[in-house]
C-alpha cells in the first residue's frame, strides 16, 4: 500500500522518502543540501542551514515572520518549497547586514525602536526592503492614490497597506512605519 502523499516512485526501497540534492545560493554563498522534496524553504534555512534569523510563526503564510528576499522580491518562506529555488538569489536577515555593518533598514529599526520582542523583526525588515524595491519600480498597491503614476507617494497609509502581510503582536506599527519612512527618505546612511 502506498502513502497518499508520496507515491511508490517517490519512496526508497526502505520506505523512506527519497531526498533531492539541491544547491541554494543563500546570502551570496552556495550551499548544497539533500532534502525531502517537500521541505519548505523556511525549514531548509532554519533546520538544514542553521540560519535562525528567519522565524517560523504561523507556518501558513499569514504572519510574515518567515519573509525572505528571493531575487529581490519578498517571499513567505513557509509557503515555498526549497527545491523550487535552485539558481535563485536568497537573502535572509543574516545576509542584509551584520552587527558591525547594519543595512540601512536594520539601522532604522534600531533608531526608530521598530521592534519590541524582536520575533517578527527579521521578517518585517526583509519585507520592508522588498517593499521599497516595489515602490521604486512603480508597482501600485490597493492604497496607491494614482495608479497611473510611476512615482508613488509613500504615505503612512501606503506603507501600512504594503506591510499588512507582516504581523507584529507587540504592536510596534507606528515605529515600523517611521523606520521604513526614514530609510525611504535616506535618513539612515
Amino acid at each position: 500500500m502506498s502513502d497518499p502523499d508520496t507515491g511508490p516512485a517517490e519512496r526508497s526501497p526502505g520506505g523512506m522518502p527519497q531526498l533531492s540534492a539541491i544547491r541554494l545560493n543563500v546570502n551570496d554563498q552556495v550551499r548544497e543540501l539533500e532534502v525531502d522534496p517537500r521541505t519548505s524553504l523556511l525549514d531548509a534555512l532554519r533546520e538544514h542551514l542553521r540560519l535562525s534569523g528567519t522565524k517560523k510563526g504561523c507556518d501558513h503564510g499569514q504572519c510574515g515572520a518567515c519573509t525572505v528576499l528571493v531575487n529581490g522580491r519578498r517571499v513567505n518562506a513557509c509557503l515555498s518549497l526549497a527545491v523550487m529555488h535552485e539558481d535563485d538569489e536568497i537573502v535572509t536577515i543574516e545576509g542584509l547586514g551584520d552587527p558591525d555593518h547594519l543595512h540601512p533598514m536594520q539601522r532604522a529599526f534600531v533608531e526608530e525602536d521598530g521592534f519590541q520582542c524582536g520575533y517578527c523583526t527579521p521578517g518585517q525588515i526583509c519585507s520592508a526592503v522588498g517593499m521599497l524595491t516595489e515602490v521604486e519600480a512603480g508597482w501600485p498597491s490597493h492604497a496607491t492614490a494614482d495608479v497611473t503614476s510611476r512615482r508613488i507617494a509613500l504615505t503612512d497609509e501606503e506603507i501600512r497597506e504594503r506591510m499588512s502581510g507582516n504581523i507584529c503582536r507587540c504592536a510596534a506599527y507606528p515605529n515600523i512605519v517611521a523606520a521604513i519612512r526614514s530609510t525611504a527618505e535616506g535618513g539612515t546612511p
